[in-house]
């Protein structure tokens, strides 16, 4: 799959799917079989441990299974980077390590054909020397640290994956949260061509943008393009919200049982700036629920996603 375009192997405009396990069987006998379970037209998966510094190898011919599978079904997938890294630390092993799982992460993400690698922009961790903010430095750490990566990026050709940056719920010193705030990580890299961003819609609306509100979704969409230009948005993360707007938490809840709701999914299938780009659920599954089915939750929330999407009446895909 060629990561320099967004999908169009399906008749889509926005394919709809889910964050799915790859534990037990990987990729394809865990990962794919889920997928087809719960009805996903796009996968995202984790290639490490999300809470650990481990890099695993992983196995060369199931990586290529995996990408001759998706290739074949139409199957757009990416990969989320591990949940530790942090580039605004004021740790320069926290740096180092981060910078190595991202390198894999980017690394695997393009032996198994993933258009892209999400990753959370961080937060400011630590003081500054006057007792004041760590955001200029932190910013500075994130230029120092990523451009190399990118320059990797370069040299892996036109089929080179994606880094797409995750706005935060607002928590703690977070270096980017609002959509404003990705113009200055987008001028930190320089806008590097290979930079995008995967809105996180529970995150946005942690962050204080109401997309619950009549014309919040657009309000937020536009607000991105205007940090970042047109064409940047290349993944969405469609969860709802346990909490309130602008609460700086991120629980995620199944669509339309949070405080967003279901409608302003639909809103998001209108707008031009996501059109072509997939949205990934990454909701409660149920696995803890008593009589719980594998992937029911999951299977519901795509169902009402897809069915949304009829309801917006947008399936012309457009070329990226």
């Amino acid at each position: 799959m060629n990561a320099a375009a967004q999908p169009s192997a399906t008749a889509r405009r926005n394919p709809v799917g889910a964050h799915v396990p790859v534990a037990g069987r990987g990729l394809v006998g865990t990962g794919l079989a889920y997928a087809r379970r719960v009805g996903a037209e796009a996968v995202q998966v984790f290639v490490a441990n999300p809470r650990g510094w481990a890099t695993p190898a992983g196995d060369a011919a199931k990586d290529a299974e995996f990408r001759e599978a998706c290739a074949a079904e139409g199957i757009p997938a990416y990969v989320h980077a591990p949940y530790l890294i942090n580039f605004g630390s004021d740790s320069d092993a926290t740096r180092e390590r981060s910078a190595g799982s991202l390198r894999h992460s980017l690394l695997r993400a393009h032996r198994i054909g993933a258009l892209g690698v999400v990753v959370h922009t961080g937060s400011a961790v630590g003081q500054a020397p006057d007792g004041g903010s760590r955001y200029a430095a932190a910013m500075a750490q994130v230029r120092e640290d990523v451009r190399p990566l990118l320059d990797e990026l370069d040299a892996l050709g036109e089929d080179a994956p994606w880094l797409l940056l995750e706005p935060t719920a607002g928590q703690g010193n977070s270096l980017c949260s609002r959509m404003e705030d990705l113009a200055a990580y987008a001028d930190a890299l320089e806008h590097h061509p290979r930079v995008g961003v995967c809105l996180d819609t529970c995150h946005a609306f942690a962050a204080g943008h109401d997309l619950a509100a009549p014309g919040g979704v657009a309000a937020a969409l536009d607000a991105l393009v205007a940090s970042v230009g047109p064409g940047r948005l290349r993944l969405i993360h469609a969860n709802d919200s346990m909490d309130v707007v602008g609460a700086r938490k991120d629980r995620h809840a199944n669509i339309g049982a949070g405080h967003i709701g279901a409608d302003p999914f639909g809103e998001l299938f209108a707008h031009p700036a996501t059109a072509g780009v997939p949205l990934i659920i990454e909701t409660p599954d149920g696995r803890h629920d008593p009589a719980r089915v594998e992937g029911a939750r999951h299977a519901a929330d795509i169902t009402r996603l897809k069915e949304l999407r009829s309801a917006a009446d947008v399936s012309v895909p457009t070329a990226a």
